[in-house]
């Protein structure tokens, strides 16, 4: 065949401009994508020749040659595998999704297309190439086909192609990229290395460089005559679980995370049925130093036939499992033209679902295990990532149960490690709820007054410290059928936790504080919805508390520090009637100062900030003084 000029396929004009301006945010991927179609003819050719093993011809050996010529800024890619005919390069070459894969697949039938799954390309990675050079030139010839029907094909990318007939030995094809001014940089051996491992070190078969060697008299690197391979050519996740040590997965686990210390723990599976992926996930020992950024991925590598597509695979793990680390090899997932996940896949989500279950199940072993070095840590894994892991229980609705059992506090009965489970199995008997208190420090909660009459009765309540508990609240009303409860909202209500003869008397001193309660409520109208009398104080002459359904103050307090206003709901004062310093009032000069000064200071015992801390001052300096 001469020379012919031919144009492209409409497609794959708009595909050229996309591709070399917005395609790819990543301009080193283009030798992603190259060697990934030479792999992929390698592994065509190894099907094809297990029915014509003389499709091998005389180089049985399958590989991946990147060279480079600094002199003429070009840089090659060749691969020995199927190649390409003269039909076949205008076909393929010339035509958007259509890169002999779509074919190849279609001539398959029955127990073959299993075979196959390794096998495939993308489409249109071939044309990444042009996000750096100005023109491409292909050489190839098809296994099988003798020499003179070799084809080379060559384009600058902008609406046509040249192909001609070439005499080609050598079986498979040769891409060579003709780089543009600026593009220098992969002209260097050591920055191409660097991207074949980050993005290719895992093919499956070798990629050959030149090695170089230090020229004294030239003063720079020389390539030899030498050929190595420069990926470990060996995916560990594919291999058998019995093949792997602890070392190797502990290894493997340092190098995709810049970690320098071991997993906490480590999960490593095949998962076979609608969607075929492997999974090798690590839990870190520590948190990092952005654990806080939301935005922030990276932590789960993602594969398509061991061939890598992505760092920032946010798809397949939720945000508040961005601490884990590890890599997720797919065999059929399906992707968009610049090798993205196609977000709605029901592929995509199967994996999401069972990513997940997975690394939840690894911290239910710990967390459950009778092994004390087990259980040791997931307390150091709660200490540093529990925060994280309580927004699941917002975000993630199908796994809130788990996440539930999951979860650790503090508590009136223990400063850390108390769990739900714990807490029901310690419940009085007649007990209902699931009691808490929410504070800005466990100093702060431990010493709240609302928790003085729980402390006396002996029940158990929970501590919650966190900024993110508040929201946890909200999300999460009971455990194993069991009301969360806040000590601080509403009136007090043990129900069978009290007895007859505490409510009668608790009755009878409500009814002879009467006049007085109601002279508070005149006094302090505008700064209490409501003042009455409870039981919930055993040493403190007052405190504050709001109704069921109101906005803690503690949340309020939250939602201030952050710039934002929240909702405008007076406390309700309670008192206790049979304090000393409540006692006083009713024969007190400066009843107006007292019992301003009690509501003043049932604020600051819960945490709270005075509107007027003079005024405190003063009515405090006043009693004082008349004392």
């Amino acid at each position: 065949m001469n020379k012919q000029t031919l144009s492209f396929q409409a497609e794959v004009k708009q595909i050229l401009h996309l591709v070399t301006h917005s395609l790819y945010s990543n301009k080193e991927i283009f030798l992603r994508e190259l060697i990934s179609n030479a792999s992929d003819a390698c592994d065509k050719l190894r099907f094809e020749a297990l029915n014509n093993s003389a499709l091998y011809e005389d180089a049985p050996n399958l590989e991946v040659r990147v060279s480079f010529d600094a002199g003429a800024k070009t840089l090659t890619i060749t691969d020995n595998g199927i190649g390409l005919s003269a039909d076949e390069a205008v076909n393929n070459l010339g035509t958007i999704a259509k890169s002999g894969t779509r074919e190849f697949m279609a001539a398959l039938e029955g127990e073959q297309k299993k075979d196959a799954q390794l096998i495939g390309q993308f489409g249109v990675g071939f044309y990444s190439a042009f996000i750096v050079a100005d023109r491409v030139t292909v050489e190839s010839r098809r296994a099988g086909l003798p020499a003179e029907e070799g084809v080379r094909w060559s384009s600058d990318g902008s609406g046509d192609f040249e192909v001609e007939t070439i005499t080609r030995p050598q079986r498979g094809t040769s891409v060579t990229l003709h780089l543009r001014e600026g593009e220098e940089e992969f002209l260097a051996g050591w920055k191409l290395r660097s991207i074949v491992g980050k993005y290719s070190d895992h093919i499956s078969l070798p990629i050959l460089m030149q090695k170089e060697e230090w020229d004294p008299e030239a003063k720079e690197q020389k390539k030899s005559d030498e050929w190595t391979a420069v990926n470990k050519a060996s995916a560990l996740w594919t291999r058998n679980k019995n093949e792997i040590t602890p070392e190797q997965y502990v290894e493997f686990y340092k190098q995709i995370s810049y970690d320098t210390e071991a997993p906490l723990t480590y999960t490593h599976n095949r998962v076979e049925g609608r969607s075929e992926y492997t999974q090798l996930l690590y839990i870190p020992s520590k948190a990092p130093f952005d654990l806080w950024n939301r935005d922030k991925r990276g932590g789960v590598k993602l594969y398509v036939r061991r061939v890598f597509i992505m760092d920032d695979a946010e798809a397949l793990m939720p945000v508040y499992l961005r601490f884990v680390k590890g890599v997720i090899d797919s065999a059929d997932l399906p992707l968009n033209v610049s090798r993205e996940l196609l977000q709605e896949s029901r592929d995509v989500k199967a994996i999401r679902e069972g990513s997940t279950k997975r690394v939840l199940s690894m911290l239910e072993s710990l967390a459950d295990s009778e092994d004390e070095a087990e259980r040791a840590k997931y307390a150091a894994f709660w200490k540093d990532f529990g925060q994280v892991l309580k927004e699941g229980v917002g975000e993630d609705h199908a796994n809130q149960e788990r996440l539930a059992k999951l979860l650790r506090f503090a508590s009136t009965h223990a400063d850390e490690g108390v769990s739900f489970v714990d807490y029901v199995k310690r419940m009085k008997d007649g007990q209902e709820a699931i009691y808490y208190v929410t504070a800005d420090s466990l100093a702060t909660a431990k010493s709240s007054p609302q928790l003085e009459i729980f402390r006396k009765k002996g029940i158990e309540v929970l501590l919650l410290v966190d900024r993110v508990d508040e929201w946890l609240l909200s999300h999460l009303y009971e455990f194993d059928g069991k009301p969360l409860q806040s000590v601080a909202k509403g009136a007090v209500d043990l129900g069978k936790l009290e007895d007859e003869e505490e409510k009668k008397h608790a009755e009878e001193v409500a009814t002879a504080f009467k006049p007085t309660l109601d002279r508070l409520k005149e006094t302090l109208k505008s700064r209490a919805k409501d003042v009455r009398v409870t039981t919930r104080l055993v040493d403190s002459p007052a405190c504050l508390v709001v109704e069921e359904g109101d906005m803690s103050a503690h949340l309020a307090r939250l939602l201030k520090q952050a710039g934002q206003d929240a909702p405008k709901a007076l406390p309700i004062l309670e008192v206790n009637a049979e304090h000393a310093l409540v006692r006083r009032l009713e024969a007190s000069e400066k009843f107006d100062d007292l019992a301003n000064i009690l509501f003043d200071q049932a604020m600051l015992a819960e945490g709270g900030q005075l509107e007027d801390p003079a005024a405190y001052v003063q009515r405090v300096n006043g009693l004082l003084l008349a004392a």
